[in-house]
Formats: C-alpha cells, sequence, structure tokens
C-alpha cells in the first residue's frame, strides 16, 4: 500500500512541471509583436485567460479611446483596460476557440494562444480556415511598461 502511495505521490510531483510547460502557462504581461502595446493575461475567474490592454505607446494613453469599436457604447471608452482576450478553451497544448479584439480596426476574430518552449507567446487570430500569428515577448513585471 504504501509503494501505491509513493508511487502516486511521484507521478504528480513529476507530472506538474510538465504541466505548467506545456503552453497553456500563458497568464502574465506580453508586449505584442508590433511592440505598440502591453497585454495583461489573467483568470476570467474560471481558470481560463483573459487579456485586458494594460499599457500603449502613445503621448497620453489615458486620453486614448477605442473609437473603431463597432459598439457606439464602447467607441467612447478608454482604450487602456478593454478586453483583448477572451473565451478560451483549453486544449491539450494550448488554448483555442477564444476571440481577439484588434482596437485599431475594431473588429473580433476568433484566436489560439500557446506559450512556445522559448518563453514567447504565440497569438493567433484567425478569418475561417486562415489564420495569422503574431510573437509576443514576455514583460518582466517590474520593468516599466509603454506608458509609465
Amino acid at each position: 500500500m504504501k509503494r501505491i502511495a509513493l508511487a502516486l505521490a511521484a507521478t504528480t510531483l513529476l507530472a506538474s512541471p510538465a504541466l505548467a510547460e506545456d503552453g497553456k502557462d500563458v497568464f502574465g504581461l506580453w508586449q505584442v509583436g508590433s511592440g505598440s502595446a502591453v497585454v495583461k493575461i489573467a483568470d476570467c475567474g474560471d481558470g481560463t485567460p483573459c487579456g485586458t490592454l494594460h499599457s500603449i505607446n502613445s503621448e497620453n494613453p489615458e486620453a486614448a479611446l477605442d473609437s473603431n469599436n463597432p459598439d457606439p457604447d464602447l467607441a467612447t471608452k478608454p482604450l487602456l483596460g478593454s478586453r483583448m482576450l477572451w473565451g478560451f478553451e483549453e486544449k491539450s497544448k494550448r488554448w483555442s476557440s477564444g476571440k481577439i479584439y484588434d482596437a485599431e480596426s475594431g473588429k473580433s476574430y476568433k484566436s489560439k494562444i500557446k506559450k512556445l518552449e522559448d518563453g514567447t507567446l504565440e497569438v493567433k487570430g484567425c478569418v475561417g480556415p486562415f489564420c495569422q500569428s503574431q510573437i509576443w515577448t514576455a514583460v518582466d513585471k517590474d520593468q516599466p511598461t509603454a506608458n509609465q
């Protein structure tokens, strides 16, 4: 009986690092591919990732509005803090079936996100079967971001 308990404990300990490095550990601050903004990805409250616009490269980021948003109520709201990623489902090594919002066009697209082995984040926006990828880089939480 002790051998079974020890085997289960060892299996659990060995599996834990693999889970942390399986591509789904996407939480944190991420600089978008263009370098123009930083997105904060946190738990939506149900274990899935949600991303909000944390900072942008702008002379007056607090005054930047989500003016391209098709929803008139949201088009007058500040861009900082707006929702960028949501609605993901957990897959074997990534998050998929989510949405990504493009503030420049005011459009939302299907999205997949996955942390790569080199520590970067692959973010895909898709229209039908066609996807475009961006690579986002991790931002140290103590490092000043775009508008700080």
